[in-house]
């Protein structure tokens, strides 16, 4: 079968750990058995953190044959200076650039899927930037509504999906609908089957209230909310269980009763994840007609250029974009 053609990473942040933990990906290729790939950023961000062999590319299409030798490289335009540890706006718009391209690429059938480094959002909304995050942008480039983007957060042994995303907790119980959650748990079951091959994916929903809401004595929202949307799920043959107390959901043999927790709130989908998974945790968007991943972890500007860096998760970023690359061909092949 034909392969996906190499991801595309964008380093994020060049003032970050992005060109570190990028360039020791690439490094491990042979050991981790990563599928090709190339960076898009700034060669001097690269350079300043590590001394290997670089390939500047003068079309995507030679990253394949690079790869082998060198980490093959798109450079986007000159962004000056860029000192470790030391964010400024040029290196913002160096990372936005990055990111436009990678998506660019990928949309255009140029790259397999996308693997976007960390950036600094305060760093971005200097320059203009009104999204979210790169989740938000990546979903408008690609013509699809935030809502139907799903961020899911996949480790070894653990993924979940916060329904509500980057707001207030105490706006939280106001935007919390049963539509919203139909909707993201919908988006969740197809990326589950469609990028990760689990044909009959497990759901389970936890609950906004400590104990679920304890029967509506510690809050409506769980029966009033959440439990409609796990019976209208049921009655689309998806296998969905809840509301359930969120502080059972997770202990080791909890989790091998799903495939997917779905989170009411931000900081209950991704403390569990971070506490299991914060070296090798992964960031999935599901909804997406491109594969992306990303690094759970931020631009690290305090230990930038200081050589400690772990590229864990950038190399599980870039091993599950092309597991799920290679499947979508695979399905679209067949």
């Amino acid at each position: 079968m034909k392969a996906p053609a190499p991801l595309a990473v964008s380093i994020g942040d060049p003032a970050g750990i992005g060109p570190e933990i990028v360039a020791a990906a690439w490094a491990a290729r042979v050991r981790e058995k990563l599928p090709p790939f190339f960076a898009i950023g700034d060669r001097r961000a690269i350079e300043a953190v590590w001394d290997g062999p670089i390939k500047t590319l003068g079309a995507p299409t030679e990253a394949a044959a690079a790869f082998g030798k060198a980490l093959p490289l798109v450079q986007v335009d000159d962004p000056g200076e860029i000192i470790p540890g030391d964010p400024n706006l040029a290196g913002a718009r160096c990372a936005l650039d990055s990111l436009e391209i990678a998506v660019g690429l990928a949309r255009n059938g140029f790259a397999g899927g996308i693997v976007t480094g960390p950036v600094s959002k305060s760093q971005l909304y200097n320059i203009g930037f009104n999204y979210p995050g790169q989740t938000e942008f990546v979903a408008e480039r690609c013509g699809i509504s935030a809502i139907n983007a799903v961020m899911m957060l996949s480790g070894p042994t653990l993924r979940t999906v916060p329904v509500t995303v980057h707001m207030a907790l105490a706006d939280v119980p106001r935007l919390l609908t049963t539509e919203l959650i139909i909707a993201k748990a919908r988006i969740t079951a197809r990326g589950l089957i469609r990028d990760f091959g689990i044909e009959r994916p497990r759901l389970v929903l936890a609950g906004l209230n400590p104990h679920a809401g304890e029967s509506g004595t510690l809050g409506r929202e769980d029966l009033d909310i959440i439990r409609p949307a796990v019976e209208a799920l049921i009655a689309e043959d998806i296998i969905a269980h809840g509301p359930l107390s969120a502080d059972t959901m997770f202990h080791a043999e909890a989790r091998k009763q799903y495939d997917a927790a779905l989170c009411m709130y931000h900081d209950q989908a991704l403390i569990p994840l971070k506490t299991l998974h914060f070296d090798d945790g992964v960031n999935v968007t599901l909804g997406l007609p491109i594969v992306r991943t990303s690094p759970d972890h931020g631009t690290a500007f305090g230990i930038a250029g200081k050589g400690i860096a772990s590229p864990r998760a950038m190399i599980e970023a870039i091993r599950m974009a092309g597991m799920c690359a290679a499947r979508r061909l695979c399905v679209a092949s067949a």
